[in-house]
């Protein structure tokens, strides 16, 4: 199959169950709410070294939050065990600590809900309020008051969504992944939580040689490495690699988001070939063929 030129492989990724809390961060101005959204998502690329996967859904407009200010919407994707404490400590380290800024859950009317209590940080102080229709604390801090709720909306979602795109050289590669990466912030429900959404090192499930290693590089796309490995899956022609991974709310999600990304990818002169990421069924559930969500 070819799109635009570009040949698709006949492949799919790989793609494995997490839990999700969707956050809506508000703030006096678009630039300080996303300040806060940034560091709330920060170091939380991978679940294989990080304590969550994280990343800004969108920006929303004033009439599309609670309190009528601007704000952004993040993902925090984790274990379910795990998705409390990685929203409790990053709404209070990362947004409580941030100007202006509210919280609101995301998720309403879900099944499945989790506590984030911040509000005893008023020290007995603070108090509710009812915000948007919604019911909030309120927390005196020396800049004024804080606001949020404190019971968040969680689904089961899907995490690690992929594709690779590849180049004749790095500049094309790279410029292919940041056009599929630009298109797929228009998707409502997904996040490419590694920086700028484009992943350069890419990985697999263990290691041939470190057995104490949970993930280490995937040599079968490494360019370097084509004439090294008997089984490489690097096309002739091809001298960069880049990989768009993608967490969201539900595979549908996910798909429309792949299909978008690798759409605008095939467009930049110099991308030569699309794959993704599998493992014969050891990392997940979720098989998303390529040919067919195109």
């Amino acid at each position: 199959m070819q799109l635009n030129g570009v040949t698709i492989d006949d492949t799919y990724a790989e793609a494995f169950p997490t839990w999700i809390a969707r956050v809506i961060i508000t703030a006096v101005t678009e630039e300080w709410a996303k300040k806060a959204a940034t560091e709330a998502t920060g170091f939380a690329t991978s679940a294989i070294g990080c304590p969550c996967e994280a990343g800004i859904e969108s920006v929303l407009l004033p009439e599309e939050t609670p309190d009528g200010r601007p704000g952004v919407s993040i993902l925090i994707c984790a274990s379910k065990k795990k998705l409390k404490e990685q929203v409790v400590e990053r709404l209070a380290e990362c947004v409580l600590t941030s100007p202006t800024t509210a919280v609101f859950n995301g998720l309403t009317g879900t099944e499945e809900k989790i506590p984030v209590k911040l509000h005893f940080f008023g020290d007995g102080y603070e108090y509710q309020k009812e915000v948007g229709g919604r019911k909030c604390w309120v927390i005196p801090i020396m800049e004024g008051e804080y606001i949020g709720e404190e019971e968040f909306g969680i689904v089961k979602g899907v995490a690690g969504g992929n594709f690779f795109v590849m180049g004749e050289n790095q500049m094309a590669a790279l410029m292919g992944a940041q056009a599929a990466s630009d298109a797929i912030a228009s998707v409502k429900g997904v996040i490419t939580s590694f920086p700028g959404g484009v992943v350069a090192s890419g990985s697999k499930v263990g290691s041939n040689k470190y057995k104490f290693m949970p993930a280490s590089t995937n040599e079968k796309y490494c360019p370097t490495l084509r004439e090294k490995v008997p089984d490489s899956k690097v096309p002739a022609g091809i001298t960069a690699v880049y990989e768009i991974v993608i967490d969201g709310l539900d595979e549908k999600a996910v798909s429309e988001a792949m299909a978008k990304g690798i759409k605008a990818a095939v467009k930049v002169p110099g991308v030569k070939f699309i794959s993704a990421g599998n493992f014969g069924g050891s990392l997940g559930p979720f098989r998303i063929d390529l040919h067919k969500i195109l």
